[in-house]
């Protein structure tokens, strides 16, 4: 058997026996830092001990990210419900193999002080909480509306540019559809339709922040290095374990992945520092301004589809790609991609995670 298989072993055992006392947990700890030395070029000692005997997100599987309620075990008991601590220590930051605005800075080797950071994205269970318990008033909701995407019709295609995107007044977090429509069956997923004033007035609630990108980054990377991280996300036997578009797009969702919209969180198998969809899924805010060329391919900038009066924002860096990355328009469902989008501008494909660094 392969360290590999060892590990999502353990994490089957784990997330079945997840009540089982601390000696369960520390099977599934070891087991976990072994394979990620096996994987993770001898890097296992981010994931450090500061996770041991922690209630760890027990997710990985289409059954248990259906079950799951969207909050993690302790959720404001424990200031670190539902992350993992990482040690931090040198990557490198970017990519050679994908678009221009990715090319590392010299070698690319950059250092992260150590950090907790959120297994999952954010959900909307979590985001509901917030707001029940501060009565915050989204920028969507402020404004008016979000953009929404839906897959067009010939009509639309022939008719205009980025047919996919609509600004829909009334569309928010809590009304991913607009008027009318509600969060039930959907408080497992991630929250979207949020700004990044959103996602930081959440994280400062917490005593949280949003990472930079080189920690999302690390994060994302998970002690890898190599060409693989620059393909498409596909398991051992094939099937895309992410979730991200697959077929023609925008037209046509094959459902390889078993998703064709925004999935629950944690649907597909962690990555070895036991962090969930940092690929696909949701695109997530940082905290960093984007620089960086422009790509001249049309990513489907969804500021061109906002009220013709609105203000521009500053774009900001955005990670890790959403559901809607296929290999013929948007082929960003890898660690090292980024994105630009106005800070202000909330859209139904961002949503975001917190980060907290340790003290220097």
């Amino acid at each position: 058997m392969t360290a590999r298989s060892r590990l999502k072993r353990v994490t089957a055992l784990y997330g079945t026996y997840a009540a089982i006392a601390v000696a369960a947990f520390s099977a599934a700890f070891t087991a976990a830092l072994a394979a990620s030395a096996a994987f993770g070029g001898g890097k296992a000692g981010a994931f450090d001990e500061l996770n041991r005997s922690r209630p760890l997100v027990a997710l990985g599987s289409e059954s248990q990210c259906e079950r799951y309620s969207g909050l993690p075990a302790r959720w404001r008991d424990d200031p670190r419900a539902g992350m993992v601590h990482l040690r931090g220590g040198d990557f490198v930051f970017g990519s050679k193999l994908g678009y221009e605005d990715e090319r590392p800075a010299g070698d690319g080797k950059t250092h992260v002080a150590g950090f907790w950071i959120d297994q999952t994205d954010v959900t909307n269970a979590q985001f509901a909480a917030f707001v029940k318990a501060t009565g915050y008033i989204s920028d969507a909701e402020r404004q008016g509306g979000a953009v929404v995407f839906h897959t067009p019709t010939r009509d639309e295609m022939n008719a205009r540019d980025l047919a996919w995107w609509t600004w829909v007044k009334g569309a928010a977090w809590n009304r991913p559809s607009g008027p009318g429509s509600t969060l039930d069956g959907r408080l497992n997923q991630p929250v979207t339709m949020v700004t990044q004033a959103d996602a930081l007035a959440y994280a400062r609630w917490l005593g949280r922040d949003l990472p930079t990108e080189a920690e999302w980054e690390f994060a994302g990377k998970a002690g890898h290095e190599g060409a693989d991280l620059d393909t498409a996300p596909r398991d051992e036997h094939g099937k895309p374990s992410a979730n991200y578009w697959q077929g023609v797009f925008p037209v046509l969702n094959t459902n390889e992945d078993g998703h064709v919209g925004l999935a629950p969180v944690g649907c597909y198998a962690a990555n070895d520092f036991r962090l969930y969809d940092m690929i696909g899924n949701a695109w997530e805010w940082t905290r960093d301004v984007y620089t960086g060329p422009h790509q001249s391919h049309t990513n489907g900038d969804t500021a061109a589809v906002a009220p013709l009066g609105r203000k521009h924002d500053t774009p900001m860096v955005i990670k890790g790609g959403s559901f809607l990355c296929s290999r013929d328009y948007c082929v960003r469902y890898r660690a090292a991609s980024r994105e630009q989008q106005e800070a202000d501008l909330p859209a139904s494909h961002i949503g975001f995670r917190t980060v907290s660094r340790d003290a220097s």
